[in-house]
């Protein structure tokens, strides 16, 4: 596995999580945006604009990113709530990455997004039955998944481009 495109290793699931597990991924999801925080702290805009890997996404896509993927990743699990076995919706991450917002906006915007989708998400799932975790939405990407698969996904993804920006930032000394 290329450690630099996964720092923090690939996602695996855990099939049949506890009360305990669900309730440390939630918790998870309530510091990642003071973790994204941390780890563009002090950034210059140049610095920014550096791939975190050869062929990879800069930094600032890696933010504006994350914003838009958990925006997507928070109306899928509302979808699943709401509606029978829905299909989720995808994006063309590769496609949105390059357009003029990725480049032009300053990563505050996304990060104060985040800010405010984290407080959403984290009061909706953490009020959720155990039942409710076992809904089950279609991803054109990943197949069925349950949501208890959806909030480690959501834990997992930040987490995952967190250590890339953090994993540059070592190797560069910055």
């Amino acid at each position: 596995m290329d450690i630099l495109r996964y720092p923090i290793g690939s996602f695996t699931v855990v099939l049949e999580p506890t009360e305990e597990q669900r309730k440390q991924f939630i918790e998870s999801i309530d510091g990642l945006t003071d973790k994204l925080r941390q780890a563009v702290d002090g950034l210059s805009l140049g610095q920014l604009n550096t791939p975190y890997r050869q062929g990879g996404w800069t930094l600032q896509q890696v933010v504006h990113h994350l914003a838009d993927a958990e925006m997507n990743a928070y109306f899928r699990f509302k979808r699943g709530l709401t509606e029978e076995h829905p299909i989720a919706g995808t994006f063309r991450e590769e496609l949105w990455a390059e357009l003029d917002d990725y480049k032009y906006t300053p990563i505050e915007s996304s990060i104060v997004l985040l800010e405010a989708l984290h407080i959403r998400f984290v009061s909706l799932i953490s009020r959720l039955k155990p039942s409710d975790f076992k809904r089950v939405v279609t991803s054109p990407t990943y197949g069925d998944m349950t949501l208890d698969e959806a909030v480690q996904r959501f834990s997992w993804h930040a987490r995952h481009h967190i250590a890339q920006i953090t994993a540059l930032r070592d190797q560069m000394g910055w």
